[in-house]
């Protein structure tokens, strides 16, 4: 079993290799095509207003129907100011990144958190299981298209600089940031936190027991099928096509979803400028530093205000 399992990674591995080769970058990218003049149809459902921020939860139309659910976290001073848009893990919801997004308020930083399909309430929440790779696709491809929706959003507040906005995700967030930094020129700068090269690297090399019930419980032809379907959205298709876009990547050494070999190809596989680093955490980045590190990044590519004193001040209370 275990023979077959291993010849069964270098398979797909080699027809990933194969995908990436046969398929051009543009028919990728069309892919994620979507109308831009479509009406946003903003609504707000509530707001609060929180230590010089406000925060508005909203709901904005999605391209692929139905809507999205968000956090507009905006700075309650006047001005014209950067924007950064949010995805979360797959395991979390909007709520992921809101302290980081009030923070950034405090320096000068509108926010937009998106929550991804699968955490939506009803009626506009869409999950499917491994057994339909096709609605799984047709999901990934939404998550995206509902992101690039979100940059609309930002580029017609008139508090928003449309020349000053970039894009942070963990984990899956990371996977769609991935795409996006191939697909959309409008990113001044995409951070990936925790991402993946493939679904391979995480369904066929996890040791995490949900992926290795998944890959145990599938037949072989269902398995081979998902990763055919799926296999066109793989983030390492993407990243080497991102520049100029330039791409931070953020890793945990103590990840507990994917090796460091997975990792270490991702990255290398990007085009630059890029830069990498690395965390003695695990794959939620819980440490101040990469909280830190993109911070600086961000201040170095939207101009953002410097955090560090902001950041003490409220720790102070």
């Amino acid at each position: 079993m275990k023979r077959v399992f291993c010849l069964l990674i270098l398979v797909v591995a080699s027809c990933e290799a194969v995908f990436a080769q046969s398929e051009s970058i543009d028919e990728l990218r069309r892919l994620f095509d979507y109308d831009q003049n479509a009406p946003l149809d903003v609504k707000e459902v509530a707001v609060i207003n929180r230590n010089g921020v406000s925060i508005h939860d909203i709901i904005y139309a999605s391209p692929k129907g139905g809507r999205v659910t968000a956090y507009l976290v905006v700075p309650v001073r006047r001005g014209r100011f950067a924007g950064v848009v949010f995805g979360h893990w797959g395991y979390g919801t909007r709520t992921e990144f809101l302290p980081e997004a009030m923070l950034y308020a405090r320096a000068g930083v509108v926010s937009l958190l998106v929550d991804d399909l699968n955490v939506r309430p009803a009626p506009w929440r869409r999950s499917a299981p491994g057994t339909e790779p096709e609605a799984v696709r047709n999901n990934f491809i939404q998550s995206v298209v509902d992101l690039r929706r979100g940059i609309d959003l930002l580029r017609a507040r008139s508090d928003v600089d449309p020349d000053r906005i970039a894009y942070v995700g963990h984990s899956s967030g990371a996977h769609w940031g991935a795409i996006l930094s191939a697909v959309d020129r409008r990113l001044k700068t995409v951070v990936l936190m925790a991402g993946i090269p493939s679904e391979t690297t995480i369904l066929l090399e996890s040791d995490d027991p949900d992926y290795v019930s998944f890959r145990e419980s599938m037949p072989k032809e269902q398995l081979d099928n998902y990763f055919k379907t799926v296999r066109s959205l793989d983030a390492i298709n993407y990243v080497p096509h991102a520049s100029p876009t330039p791409l931070l990547f953020q890793f945990a050494r103590f990840e507990q979803y994917f090796n460091e070999a997975a990792m270490k190809r991702y990255a290398q596989a990007a085009s630059e400028p890029k830069l990498v680093l690395w965390y003695d955490t695990g794959h939620g980045l819980n440490d101040i530093q990469a909280l830190m590190d993109r911070a600086n990044w961000l201040r170095r590519y939207i101009h953002m205000e410097p955090i560090g004193a902001i950041l003490r001040a409220s720790m102070k209370g």
